[in-house]
C-alpha cells in the first residue's frame, strides 16, 4: 500500500457485485480479497483463499498474496482495497479485524451478510485500532478486469 487510502472509494458496480457473490458463494464462512490498479484507480479484483478453518475469520493464503505484490511492483500497481465478508454480522470492522490490520494506508472494505437478500458493504480505515468510515461510491466507469481466483 503506497498510497494513502482515500476518505472516498469509488468502485464499479461489477466489483460491488462479484464481492456479494464471493462472499455468498463462500458463507457461512468469510471471504477475502483484494482490488489492485494504478495509485488510485481500481482496476482488477483478486479473489483470494481464506486459509481460516472456521467461520467468522479470514486469513489470507500469503503465497496469493506475495504473487500479487510482486505483479503490482511490476506494473506500478498498488493495492487499492483489502475486502472481506461478515457472514452474520454488521459491516463493521470486528475487534479481531481491527488487530489484524496492518497496513495503516489500506481501505478495508466489509460486505455484511446479516440480511442475505440486502448484503451492505461498508468500507474503512484502520489506523492503531482507530475505525474510520470511507465513503463507498459505487458505478465509476473504469476499464475494468475481473481477475477471479477461486483457490484450490
Amino acid at each position: 500500500m503506497d498510497s494513502p487510502a482515500p476518505m472516498t472509494l469509488s468502485l464499479p458496480q461489477a466489483m460491488r457485485d462479484e464481492i456479494v457473490a464471493h462472499s455468498r458463494e463462500l458463507a457461512p464462512r468469510e471471504c477475502c480479497g483484494v482490488i489492485v490498479g494504478p495509485p488510485g484507480l481500481p482496476t482488477e479484483l483478486h479473489r483470494l483463499t481464506n486459509l481460516e478453518p472456521g467461520v467468522d475469520r479470514y486469513l489470507v493464503d500469503d503465497n496469493e498474496l506475495y504473487a500479487l505484490s510482486r505483479a503490482n511492483d511490476e506494473r506500478g500497481w498498488d493495492f487499492v482495497a483489502i475486502y472481506h465478508s461478515h457472514p452474520v454480522s454488521v459491516a463493521f470492522p470486528s475487534k479481531t479485524d481491527r488487530e489484524l490490520a496492518f497496513w495503516e494506508d489500506a481501505v478495508y472494505v466489509i460486505c455484511s451478510l446479516e440480511h442475505p437478500d440486502a448484503p451492505v458493504l461498508r468500507a474503512f480505515r484502520i489506523v492503531a485500532d482507530a475505525v474510520s468510515e470511507v465513503e463507498l461510491v459505487w458505478g465509476v466507469r473504469i476499464p475494468l478486469q475481473l481477475d477471479v481466483h477461486r483457490g484450490p
